[in-house]
């Protein structure tokens, strides 16, 4: 009679060999810790992440220092957490890898197990930032060569953390680029059209003048990196407002926003700077009536947008040079959106530009519906 494997059986082997299992456990463990180590080598995050580590290393206890002070312990003899950082002194000075016995470690207490240590650098770059210690009765190689391997994993994500500070204050820099190329173009000009009004037509000054209040107080914000594509149209609509004063029945807009990518969330500032673009070209230096038109599609799971105008076009060139960020002053943020709409999305969301000279401007990009880690501020 052959006999039937159990259900627990079954299971184990569904898991793999046992091989397959440790593997599976300690890549498990790992991804655990890794989200507490993304805002970089803090108290708050080594504190969530040390246990963790210690899962993955089987030891006593383990302690992460930064250069200054001890900022998690995890595991038996809290004791020598304090010391932590001091035992840790000649790594976070010189680098390298180093073991220390009972001489060093060893405390009078007869039930600590706490009689040795490795100690490893955790690095971003080529700098020493902080430490890994690993604690136990007694220190073997294998323990040497998985605390090395561990720690080279924390430094991996306390580097992608550094790697995201960096990225947010190039996106901080360039959002303050941005405004500062906005303003000149439009603030004179809105002052100009109110002040014109402020004489003929009190009633119809005080509400560009709010117009241009709620737009300035959403183009110059602090908040989140990104926003609502409804957000960002709304801000549109006043500037369209302020610009439809200026120009009067010179200036024609036609929308239209499909209701479901309302609420996609896209860089902040990323739709405005072409409408701008789209103003100046169409209408100014030129006589007559410009249309502008402007939308949102659907397009499955993305979000189609465009701005366009029928105004003289432009040398391809001219955009080649404004997307690489070496126009001189020509296109309003072009580069500076499309830089950051790949940074965000990558290079298949970067803008399309489509012109020539007599030919009016059409841009367009597509973004995700949703995208990880973006959502509006």
């Amino acid at each position: 009679m052959v006999r039937r494997p159990s259900r627990a059986e079954r299971r184990r082997r569904d898991l793999g060999t046992p091989a397959d299992r440790a593997t599976f456990a300690t890549l498990h463990t790992a991804s655990l810790a890794a989200p507490h180590l993304r805002s970089g080598l803090t108290p708050d995050g080594a504190a969530r992440a040390v246990r963790h580590l210690r899962a993955l290393l089987g030891t006593a206890a383990v302690a992460l220092v930064d250069t200054a002070a001890t900022l998690a312990w995890d595991g038996a003899g809290g004791h020598h957490a304090a010391g932590a950082v001091g035992l840790a002194e000649p790594v976070l000075r010189g680098g390298g890898t180093l073991v220390l016995g009972a001489a060093r470690v060893g405390c009078t207490s007869l039930d600590c197990r706490i009689r040795a240590a490795v100690i490893v650098p955790v690095t971003s770059g080529d700098q020493v930032v902080g430490a890994l210690a690993a604690y136990s009765p007694d220190i073997g190689a294998g323990l040497v060569r998985a605390a090395v391997e561990v720690a080279r994993w924390v430094s991996a994500q306390v580097e992608l953390a550094e790697l995201e500070a960096s990225r947010t204050r190039a996106v901080e820099a360039e959002l303050r680029a941005l405004r500062a190329q906005i303003s000149p173009h439009f603030v004179y000009n809105s002052l100009a059209v109110i002040a014109s009004f402020v004489r003929t037509d009190p009633g119809r000054a005080r509400e560009l003048l709010l117009e241009f209040a709620d737009f300035t107080r959403y183009a110059f914000r602090r908040g989140g990196e990104f926003t609502t594509l409804a957000d960002e149209m709304r801000n549109i609509e006043r500037y369209l407002e302020l610009e439809k004063a200026r120009f009067g029945p010179r200036l024609r807009v036609r929308v239209l926003v499909a209701p479901e990518v309302l609420p996609v969330a896209i860089p902040f500032l990323c739709v405005q700077p072409l409408v701008e673009n789209a103003v100046r070209h169409g209408l100014e230096g030129r006589p007559g009536v410009g249309l502008v038109s402007l939308g949102a599609t659907d397009d499955g799971g993305q979000a189609h947008i465009w701005v366009e105008d029928d105004g003289a076009g432009c040398d391809p060139e001219v955009v080649r040079r404004a997307l690489a960020g070496r126009a001189a002053g020509d296109s309003i943020g072009l580069g500076n959106v499309d830089a950051r709409l790949r940074q965000v999305f990558g290079d298949a969301c970067g803008l399309v530009v489509e012109t020539a000279p007599g030919a009016g401007t059409r841009v367009s990009f597509r973004v995700p519906k949703y995208a990880p880690g973006v959502r509006a501020g």
